[in-house]
């Protein structure tokens, strides 16, 4: 083999590799956005008391079972935000992204945007605050809240 055939070969495999890329990303893409319209149409704003919150492989233990069965292939492998919570008269369990999952207090009332058992929105909390932060992010806002009270 030439090198001019190596070359070819590769601009090939890479042409291939970045075409079914692109292909899967778009269906991804496509699936991601049905998801978030269905979300938006069935969300509602309702307060929920938040028990116990946890990062746990989904099983038929902590799931309903006609839920479980739903989800994709990958969902069953890693582990995701779980969240124990009382909406209403019912303790149920629900799930959420993790940045969401960050900012939930644990035994506080909270109003949540439901989707189904999906939360996808926190209503009523400054979502930045809450959030943990490095050291250097505390100190760069710590730096930008007293720069105003340095003497010039």
């Amino acid at each position: 083999m030439q090198l001019s055939d190596i070359i070819l070969l590769v601009a090939i495999i890479v042409a291939v590799v970045i075409g079914l890329m692109i292909y899967f990303g778009r269906k991804s893409y496509a699936k991601s956005l049905e998801a978030q319209s269905f979300i938006n149409q069935y969300k509602m704003v309702t307060p929920i008391l938040v028990i116990d919150k946890r990062f746990e492989k989904p099983s038929t233990k902590n799931l309903p079972k006609n839920i479980y069965e739903k989800l994709p292939k990958a969902a069953h492998i890693r582990k995701m935000p779980i969240v124990k919570a009382k909406v209403g008269p019912q303790i149920l369990t629900l799930m959420c992204d993790k940045n969401i999952y960050d900012v939930l207090p644990v035994k506080k009332t909270v109003k949540v945007e439901l989707a189904g058992i999906y939360i996808s929105h926190v209503i009523g909390m400054n979502l930045e605050d809450k959030k943990k932060k490095t050291v250097g992010q505390k100190l760069s806002l710590w730096l930008k809240k007293n720069q105003n009270n340095m003497p010039k």
